[in-house]
């Protein structure tokens, strides 16, 4: 029985690497390859994937809330997830949405195909340069991030706002209402007690939302 895996890394030259390591394996299988956290979640809900394995930075919908969403709709879905970032920020909140593994992207070849097998066994998978010093802290769980005050529906708000787009663009892609969208900016506001949109692209880009410089 082969371990089916969906691919989410919107780099053509990663997603087209990691098709071939993975489908050379006897024991793996790719069922589809996508470049975005929102259609990585549609994939996931029609083909129901052993294992996902996510880029943490992509644009529209980061792979941080599509592991969140991911983990609360298909709870049998495992995720691994692919990082360039090593610094505990972005490995408690992977690990916090969902992730049962984290790859270094410098290290992926030699580490996705272990971190495949380990989350599908039930086990938990982290690149060997992460610190145990990190799995203390989310074992603990007692950590205070900001984002925690947000919901996830304000976080894609968020991420989107950060990312340029507009009231209308961000109603349309998260089938919300102009109005709607825009009393979610006011709350991401009051919450994080920011005034201002470059307050809030400094705050997204600090706390590992967005990769945008």
């Amino acid at each position: 029985m082969r371990i089916n895996v969906l691919i989410v890394d919107d780099h053509v030259v990663m997603a087209e690497g990691l098709r071939y390591l993975i489908d050379a394996q006897n024991d793996l299988a790719v069922v589809g390859c996508v470049n975005d956290g929102r259609e990585a979640l549609r994939e996931v809900l029609e083909r129901v994937p052993d294992v996902v394995v996510m880029d943490i930075a992509m644009p529209e919908l980061n792979g941080i809330e599509a592991t969140h969403l991911i983990h609360e709709r298909s709870p049998d879905t495992q995720v691994v997830m692919l990082s360039m970032h090593s610094n505990r920020e972005y490995v408690l909140r992977a690990l916090q949405a969902g992730a049962r593994g984290y790859v270094l992207k410098k290290n992926a070849a030699a580490e996705v195909l272990t971190a495949i097998r380990s989350v599908y066994s039930g086990q938990r998978y982290l690149s060997s340069q992460i610190t145990e010093s990190v799995i203390e802290d989310y074992l603990r769980s007692g950590r205070d991030d900001p984002l925690d005050s947000l919901s996830s529906r304000e976080r894609q708000v968020l991420q989107l706002l950060v990312e340029g787009k507009s009231t209308v663009l961000i109603a349309e892609s998260l089938s919300l209402s102009p109005k709607t969208v825009e009393t979610y900016r006011a709350r991401v506001m009051q919450k994080l007690d920011i005034g201002d949109m470059p307050g809030l692209v400094k705050f997204a880009i600090q706390h590992g939302l967005t990769t945008i410089e």
